[in-house]
């Protein structure tokens, strides 16, 4: 079997309306959050930036949170903006819920693959994997990796999810041998 596996290459854009000059894109620039306390209860905020006009807007993470409901690790990545937090909050589904903001993967990700694999005994077996939620199209993933054109690899592939439906969850496939 061999492993493929798909990684993120940045953060993703989002798609969320600018109050500004109506853009459809922003961006997380260096990820940075805003921490504001209010007596014993905080706000935290994700700021994002038009990729357009640079306004920048914020995205509610925590609203009225009492400070000891937060992990003190937690709490100490919001104030120093650690990276790391920032990529898992900004691809909390929860979050892109509450904020009306879907993320644009285009050119977020790349696909890695071993190098020689023709090599194989015919048919050759493929497992996918994903480091991040990228949610692509398994039929054109695979035409990716293997140089197919899209209709053969609807005649050469044997899976059991639906190819041309998108999906962030590992799979598996069978390259049957060309004709």
């Amino acid at each position: 079997m061999l492993p493929w596996v798909v990684r993120r290459t940045r953060l993703p854009l989002l798609s969320l309306r600018c109050v500004d000059c109506r853009s459809e894109s922003a961006t997380t620039g260096e990820g940075r959050f805003r921490v504001n306390a209010n007596g014993k209860l905080l706000d935290v905020w994700l700021l994002v930036r038009c990729v357009s006009c640079d306004r920048t807007s914020k995205l509610t993470v925590h609203e009225r949170a009492p400070v000891r409901s937060f992990d003190p690790a937690e709490l100490d990545g919001y104030h120093t903006s650690d990276p790391e937090l920032v990529a898992s909050t900004l691809l909390d589904p929860l979050l892109a819920r509450r904020n009306r903001f879907t993320l644009d993967w285009e050119g977020a990700w790349r696909l890695d693959t071993p190098s020689a694999w023709l090599d194989e005994a015919w048919p050759v077996q493929v497992e996918v994997a994903f480091e991040d939620p990228v949610p692509v199209r398994p039929e054109r993933l695979i035409a990716q990796g293997l140089g197919f054109s899209r209709n053969e690899v609807l005649r050469r592939i044997k899976c059991d999810i639906p190819l041309r439906r998108p999906t962030s969850a590992r799979f598996t496939f069978t390259v049957m041998a060309g004709d």
